[in-house]
């Protein structure tokens, strides 16, 4: 911890001997290259990162579509069965709800009034 603190101090000491020139620092969060102005503290230029390949070769990424393709073909043949049976699970839900109905007894519902 005191080793990084000393290292710091360091830094900003060799910072300020350099008050003529520009310094490099590399972006902790997205490897950008930014060069910075030592007297002003200003970026003077920004170089990004390299972007990183998101597969190594072709038949990975055609591997990687066709998996893609076959998981959406997958949600939509669920979705198609689900709107198939959507209107048999309505018919039993609107069944038991009127089978519920029919075997209450028919109570007149209490007003507020009529609670005085």
């Amino acid at each position: 911890m005191e080793k990084d603190r000393l290292d710091r101090i360091q830094c900003f000491v060799e910072m300020a001997k350099t008050k003529d020139k520009t310094f490099e620092i590399a972006c902790p969060d997205c490897g950008a290259m930014l060069q910075v102005d030592a007297q002003t503290g200003l970026v003077v230029s920004h170089t990004p990162a390299p972007r990183k390949r998101t597969f190594e070769d072709l038949e990975t990424a055609a591997k990687a579509m066709r998996e893609r393709d076959e998981r959406a073909e997958s949600i939509f043949r669920q979705s198609v069965d689900a709107e198939k049976n959507k209107a048999d699970l309505f018919e039993k839900k609107f069944a038991e709800a009127l089978r519920k109905a029919k075997d209450a007894p028919d109570v007149k519902p209490l007003r507020e009034f009529d609670l005085d």
